[in-house]
């Protein structure tokens, strides 16, 4: 056109900045600017318009703004364009400004202009305020308008306000009821849903894949397999075709109520497997706890050259961490850096997270340090890192320059920190975090609320465990079973037992968790009778299957009461491949009996299953010596040097200010040993002069001073 030497028109360049916008070109659109400038066109209504649409679709407000502010004559498009250009941008106050002073110079809106508006909102207020413009200038019959407004609703978590608005509409579309589907899904009306689904096929409109997305995902968020089978056979029925999307959703909903085989099935039968749905699978794998699946499923991933998203590799150092494999994701994170793949903070987060729980916290916080941007998961991984590698006083550093930062410390940061202190005894940390957490009105959480139950039980302090577990607005089973195991742990037996009848008179249905700690708290405590009757009545009025680990209990119980011929009788009749944990207690219980028939066959039975294992050799000689079989002893020690294997030291440890001290037996290493040695004995000396006399044993043996 311009070699012909044809000039341009004022409907020339809205075509022109159209296709730029569309197909990402900034520097031609630049250019276009130019041409209409020096023709004498960017001051025309439309032209302006579209270079505002132009500069909006790259996110440059300040250049449309520079245009709009010189354009002499401004009708509804130009403005409807301005107003869009920062609505989209996220800045609402001043698109509702700008709006507000158009309306002033007598600019009435229309319904595109409401629109425009509409795009930016998240805020029920500014809502409210387009619905009243709505109705005071009569655009109700503006379906999309309507639509928009029924989205946004729903989208907000005024349902109420949405089905109103639906009710009241004159004419509806099949994105009318979408909307309203998709605003119960949202807020988890799921009863709401199946009889609106019946009246929209009454009216004679028949769903279609966006409904049903809609449905999957409620199914998802719910953990409703019912429902989401129930959805599934529907989108079957219709014969609507799945694409991408909904095979994607069904994936997701499958994964997220624990059933692969069916997610399996979907991902397999797709014909067109794009990067998102790839992810989705791995993601469900790793979050159903099958890594090593989901390295297997990006290993095929790659061999078809589909190119990994940073959420694929964000999922995938998520399963190396879940396998504990440094290796494997020292790997991932080498190709990463080979292939110069731009690290997103999600992936960041994930590679702070792998090394953190492989032991190599030096190398996640060089990662952490480096990063420009740290959301609360980047904090939570590296305050969770320290903590679960028992480096309790830097995690509570972090965790205090967490709080410096703008980032607010969640649930996961402070359960992190209360399982460390469960774990080490670190009362006073631990009543820190619980102060924190009453001082900064933290939303009333369950696993807050239940690790503090847990800590303070494992700390010692059972009263106040109580006290908390009292506090609590609800229960699930994992707090009854935290105060049952409590009680279990603490000597009080019966009063586990009667816990256990107040959590089945509230209704819930006991799981294998809450079995098991109501069988270890009978274990025990010597409550032989009533363990027995608890394992019996799984299968009987729960209909649950007792697993290795409740049997292993119930030998444990046996033996405890010296019923060892009972507990062997037990193990051969209910464990189907040999185990040797639970045979190392029977072998105790044996030795303690003075059975020695049953203790040489257990001898046996231990040295086949793992012949290489030094604690198993220090165990038979530990059992042949209390029978006075020192020949016996003289052997096992024999054929455990005869093989190389050499007796792992005994150790404790002890928390004193967030700092774990371990001590190994007959090791003088530690740096305040004789400092320990002299108090020691300074202790053994005021107890002599009590009327206390040590024996040379337990002087020996006293590694808990």
């Amino acid at each position: 056109m311009l070699k012909t030497h044809t000039p341009p028109d004022r409907y020339t360049f809205p075509s022109l900045l159209k296709a730029c916008a569309s197909l990402k070109l900034l520097s031609h659109g630049i250019s276009l600017h130019q041409h209409a400038i020096t023709s004498g066109y960017s001051s025309d209504q439309y032209t302006g318009s579209s270079l505002i649409n132009f500069y909006a679709k790259f996110g440059n407000t300040c250049h449309a703004r520079q245009v709009f502010d010189r354009l002499p004559d401004r009708n509804v498009v130009s403005w409807t364009a301005i107003i869009g250009c920062y609505s989209r941008a996220d800045d609402v106050d001043t698109a509702f400004c700008l709006y507000n002073r158009m309306r002033t110079e007598g600019v009435q809106p229309n319904w595109v202009t409401i629109i425009a508006l509409l795009c930016g909102v998240s805020n029920v207020a500014h809502l409210q305020c387009l619905h009243a413009s709505v109705i005071h200038y009569g655009f109700q019959t503006a379906l999309a308008v309507m639509n928009s407004m029924l989205n946004l609703y729903g989208k907000l978590g005024r349902i109420e306000d949405a089905s109103g608005l639906f009710e009241s509409m004159d004419s509806k579309d099949i994105v009318s009821w979408n909307s309203l589907i998709g605003g119960f899904a949202v807020t988890g009306y799921i009863g709401m849903i199946v009889p609106l689904l019946c009246r929209m096929r009454v009216v004679g409109v028949e769903p279609d894949q966006q409904t049903f997305g809609s449905l999957v995902t409620a199914a998802a968020r719910q953990n409703n397999l019912e429902m989401g089978k129930l959805v599934h056979g529907q989108i079957l029925t219709a014969g609507i075709e799945l694409d991408v999307q909904i095979e994607t959703s069904l994936i997701v909903m499958y994964f997220k109520c624990g059933n692969v085989d069916d997610a399996f099935q979907i991902f397999e039968r797709a014909a067109d497997k794009d990067v998102v749905l790839w992810t989705a699978m791995i993601s469900g794998l790793v979050q159903n706890e099958r890594a090593i699946k989901a390295l297997a499923l990006f290993q095929s991933m790659l061999i078809l050259r589909v190119t990994p998203s940073s959420a694929t590799f964000a999922t995938v150092l998520s399963a190396c961490a879940q396998m504990g494999s440094f290796s494997l994701g020292a790997s991932v994170h080498g190709y990463l850096l080979r292939q110069r793949v731009s690290v997103d903070i999600p992936t960041q987060n994930s590679l702070v997270n792998l090394y953190a729980k492989c032991g190599h916290l030096e190398q996640s916080c060089a990662i952490f340090y480096m990063m420009q941007e740290r959301d609360v998961v980047s904090w939570n991984a590296i305050v969770a890192g320290h903590a679960q590698a028992g480096h309790l006083c830097e995690a509570l550093c972090l965790f205090n320059e967490m709080r410096k930062t703008v980032q607010r410390p969640d649930f996961i940061t402070v359960v992190s920190l209360l399982q460390t202190c469960a774990c080490t005894g670190a009362l006073h940390q631990g009543k820190w975090i619980h102060n924190f957490v009453f001082r900064n009105c933290l939303e009333p959480c369950l696993m807050i609320d239940t690790a503090l139950v847990d800590m303070y039980s494992k700390c010692g302090d059972l009263h106040t465990a109580k006290k908390c577990f009292d506090c609590m607005p609800q229960h699930d089973l994992v707090s009854w079973s935290t105060i049952i195991a409590g009680y279990g742990c603490h000597g009080k037996g019966e009063t586990a037992l009667e816990m256990y009848m107040k959590c089945l008179r509230t209704g819930l249905e006991p799981n294998h968790v809450i079995l098991l700690s109501i069988l270890s708290a009978c274990s025990h405590n010597g409550l032989v009778d009533q363990g027995m009757s608890l394992f019996h009545s799984m299968r009987k009025d729960f209909g649950i299957e007792p697993n290795l680990e409740h049997c292993a209990c119930v030998v444990d119980l046996l033996c405890r009461a010296s019923r060892v011929k009972e507990a062997y009788s037990f193990y051969k009749r209910m464990f189907p491949e040999p185990m040797v944990d639970v045979l190392g207690i029977l072998l105790d219980a044996s030795r303690k009996s003075g059975d020695k028939e049953l203790g040489d066959i257990l001898t046996k039975d231990i040295l086949m299953l793992k012949p290489a294992d030094s604690g198993n050799y220090v165990q038979l000689a530990h059992s042949y010596a209390s029978m006075a079989r020192w020949d016996s002893v003289g052997e096992a020690w024999i054929q455990m040097r005869s093989l190389g294997l050499r007796k792992l030291p005994g150790w404790s440890s002890i928390e004193l200010n967030g700092t774990i001290s371990t001590f190994f037996m007959d090791h003088r290493s530690h740096t305040q040993y004789e400092d320990i040695e002299l108090i020691l004995k300074s202790l053994i000396k005021e107890s002599r002069s009590l009327g206390k006399i040590f024996r040379p044993e337990e002087v020996a043996t006293s590694s808990d001073f």
